[in-house]
Formats: structure tokens, sequence, C-alpha cells
């Protein structure tokens, strides 16, 4: 379900998307790729797509979250098999837990 809210400005957008604190998928619709990756980089979205449906399915992508959407490790191929296997003392995975949040590296 998409969810359409009018607003006037910019800012107002961003605020309007990032009301819940974290999302686990957001898109953004604009003729202007600039003005898109812009805004984009400004969500609390864990995947954004610009001009284009994001979704938990995409396999190749790890599947978390950030705020309040999600809680625990990142799953999907290396990060599952970090997140249930025992690795070295100290070791922080990939996630958001209460205490901390880690985030692997855009590519």
């Amino acid at each position: 379900m998409d969810s359409i809210v009018v607003v006037d400005t910019e800012e107002e957008l961003i605020t309007e998307m990032n009301v819940s604190n974290g999302a686990l998928v957001a898109s953004i619709a604009c003729d202007e790729p600039g003005t898109a990756r812009r805004i984009a980089s400004e969500l609390r979205a864990f995947k954004v797509g610009i001009n284009a449906v994001r979704s938990r399915r995409d396999r190749e992508e790890t599947f978390g979250g950030i705020g309040q959407s999600w809680q625990g490790c990142f799953v999907g191929g290396t990060y599952l098999v970090h997140a249930v296997t025992q690795g070295p003392p100290g070791e922080r995975l990939f996630g958001n837990f209460p205490d901390y949040t880690l985030l692997p590296e855009k590519r």
C-alpha cells in the first residue's frame, strides 16, 4: 500500500517520510534525478527506490532496517551466516540493536 501526502516543500516531504523514525523501504518518484537523490539521502529508510519500486524481495541485497522498523541482525547472504554462527569474542553483527546500530558500507 502506498500513501500519498501533499506537501509544500522538500523539507516537509522529508519530515513526513521520516515520521515513523525508520522504514524498511521507501520510494521516490521525481522527474529530477538530482532532487530525488538528495531527498533519498535524507530518509531514514534502509532501502530507497528512485523511480523504481524497492522491496524486501530484492534477494541480492541484505534485509534490515533502521529506527523502530526492524530490530536485530541483518539477514541474507553472508549476514545470515554471521547471525547464526558463533564468531570471535566481542564481534558486533551488522544490524539494529537496542544498544548499537552497525550498517554495512553501501555499494
